[in-house]
């Protein structure tokens, strides 16, 4: 496993905008990477409540298994790869994760005969460095729904906050406060508002 902590900023983007950037940092359509979030809870969405989410991410036929958690600026993540074949036996049965993982969410209070798949989100991603830090242009789908969205992946949060108000400024997009994709797809399938 290996942990990291992840400080972005987030703009929903109309599909108009989303051209408009994909156009200016020329990014041509084959150089969209296909990605799949599949992503768990318990029944009583025991993760969200604690400001955590668990996903597997399918990505050029690697699976990783990633926990987040909230923190003070940005979002601590726990990354532990997994084979396809361990990644489907969770997928089928959560209860199949084991090792430092398991313990990790044990020590949260989560068994992982608990956890439940919720939903699938695929998202089609493309990434430019800019200004120290990474933009990434995401088209994501799940349930009937599409939506796009700028993403600004950064080290320093006061510098990368200034960059990234700069640049909607510029590009004369209005913010439009984003939550994260699986927030995004709870609320779509189960009404579920505020999640953490």
């Amino acid at each position: 496993m290996k942990q990291e902590i992840e400080m972005e900023f987030k703009n929903l983007l109309t599909q108009e905008e989303f051209n408009r950037l994909k156009h200016f940092f020329f990014i041509r359509d084959d150089q969209f990477v296909y990605q799949e979030n599949h992503y768990f809870d318990t029944p009583e969405f025991s993760l969200k409540g604690q400001g955590a989410a668990l996903r597997i991410r399918v990505k050029n036929d690697t699976y990783t298994l990633t926990l987040k958690q909230t923190i003070e600026q940005g979002l601590l993540e726990t990354h532990e790869a997994l084979t396809k074949e361990k990644a489907q036996s969770i997928l089928n049965n959560p209860a199949m994760m084991e090792g430092e993982m398991k313990s990790l969410l044990k020590d949260m209070g989560i068994a992982a005969e608990q956890l439940q798949h919720f939903g699938t989100l695929a998202t089609h991603r493309a990434q430019v460095p800019y200004e120290g830090g990474m933009l990434v242009l995401d088209h994501s789908c799940y349930l009937q729904t599409e939506d796009y969205e700028l993403e600004f992946e950064v080290n320093d949060w006061e510098q990368g906050k200034n960059s990234f108000e700069k640049l909607l400024a510029s590009f004369r997009i209005p913010y439009r406060p984003s939550t994260n994709k699986i927030k995004r797809l709870y609320a779509k399938k189960y009404g579920v508002e505020d999640q953490s």
